[in-house]
């Protein structure tokens, strides 16, 4: 489709109908149709290099032949059933995220979302607990659920102070533009322990749970130093406070050096609950949590799901997940990541906004500051952003003041591609920083 009015009478339509709240990129919207690989075209016929994958969500690629033919076959068997029958593909996803949870006696429950997994872990943790006292940490974000934005330490995001659970919120990854920024990593880390143990002494005794990103999405891509979430698990375990590690993002390989993001932290043990989502379904909606059989079967009532773990749903995300490890895209994400990454630093002496470059493997954060005053620049962020459509490339925007880039391609992304994207990033952060 070549009509030129195309972009600019959806955007009209969507207007008119879709809520105000409901943001989109880019000064005149555009509207994807189609993919293949790590490119994706738009109605207007315009390709892009795609470096966010629908919200680090495209994991392996676009039209992966092996989850389209997958979820054919079962479209044309059985869409939907329901966890009131049995349902073959959800046992054998089940089964392989069990397996390669790290959990001790692991049990898996599927959601449609990553909000609703984290919603379904709270429910998990207080009920275990008996308390609705939850940590999390500040420039967080979970979810969009009422109970996910309740533990969202992220202004921009959240949009009411009614809660149902009480939290703490702790340091533990955003460093720029706080008292902790200049501090070595282990100076860093000792002093967040500190903090934790501070903010636990100010609560009343039996906390649920430490809800945490690995690295923080929404948030900028703030990484913590490794080692961090060890060291706060043994505080927790003192306690008997639950650990959720929020791997929407930050699992199935992405950061390259673990399959869990939760893993580059050591220690004695793995979390108590791990929450996911995004990249497992490639696209399909589907999320889940996967705990201790002794947290998980504590709920003690009836439930179930009427779309969480669906047979269509599941027989994609398990052909997606199979792909990803018999082609080690984790691997992948390692060595291409440190190509985009060299790039990116290469090019950092001549780039004045550049204030920090910071993550791992594919899942990368440039952080943009004024020169002058190291300010936070947001309308530099939202220049790049339109620099970079304009020159056939998709990245997306973070970080508590909307001002860090977020670079996160599917996994399979080549080095020549990896070339290709940091060429037209640096080429769009250099005209930025030529604004009036």
């Amino acid at each position: 489709m070549t009509d030129e009015g195309t972009h600019e009478e959806l955007a009209k339509r969507r207007r008119a109908v879709l809520p105000d709240w409901l943001s989109t990129y880019y000064e005149q919207p555009i509207d994807l149709v189609s993919g293949e690989g790590r490119h994706v075209q738009d109605a207007e016929g315009n390709r892009y290099l795609d470096f966010f994958g629908g919200i680090l969500t495209t994991m392996t690629a676009h039209a992966l032949p092996e989850v389209t033919a997958a979820v054919s076959e079962q479209a044309g068997r059985i869409l939907h059933s329901s966890t009131l029958y049995l349902n073959r593909p959800m046992v054998e996803l089940a089964e392989r995220v069990a397996e390669l949870s790290g959990i001790d006696d692991p049990r898996v429950f599927f959601t449609a979302s990553g909000t609703e997994a984290n919603d379904t872990a709270l429910l998990l943790a207080t009920g275990y607990r008996g308390s609705n006292q939850v940590l999390a940490l500040r420039n967080s974000y979970h979810g969009r659920s009422f109970s996910a934005l309740a533990i969202t330490g992220n202004r921009a995001w959240s949009p009411t102070s009614l809660s149902p659970v009480q939290t703490g919120y702790v340091h533990g990854s955003r460093r720029r533009g706080t008292p902790l920024a200049d501090l070595p990593d282990a100076e860093f880390t000792d002093a967040c322990v500190q903090d934790l143990e501070d903010v636990l002494g100010q609560l009343h005794g039996n906390v649920a749970c430490l809800i945490a990103e690995p690295i923080q999405g929404v948030g900028g891509f703030a990484v913590p130093p490794d080692g961090l979430f060890a060291r706060f698990k043994e505080v927790l375990d003192r306690h008997g406070i639950l650990w959720i590690s929020d791997e929407v993002q930050t699992g199935w390989g992405r950061t390259g050096e673990h399959f869990w993001g939760w893993q580059a932290h050591g220690g004695n043990g793995a979390p108590d609950v791990v929450t996911f989502a995004k990249g497992l379904g490639n696209g399909l909606s589907i999320g889940g949590v996967v705990a201790r059989a002794e947290i998980m079967n504590s709920i003690g009532v009836n439930s179930l799901s009427t779309f969480g773990g669906s047979p269509v749903t599941t027989a994609g995300a398990l052909a997606n997940l199979e792909h990803l490890l018999q082609h080690d895209l984790q691997g992948n994400a390692l060595r291409v990541g440190a190509v985009l990454r060299a790039a990116i630093d290469e090019a950092r002496p001549r780039l004045p906004l550049v204030a920090d470059v910071r993550g791992k493997g594919l899942m990368l954060g440039v952080e943009l500051a004024d020169p002058g005053t190291g300010a936070p620049d947001p309308a530099a962020a939202t220049a790049v952003l339109e620099h970079t459509r304009r020159d056939g490339l998709l990245i997306g925007k973070g970080g508590l003041d909307g001002n860090v880039l977020r670079i996160a391609p599917p996994l399979s992304l080549t080095e020549q591609e990896a070339r290709e994207g940091a060429a037209i990033l640096v080429d769009a952060l250099g005209r930025a920083g030529e604004r009036p």
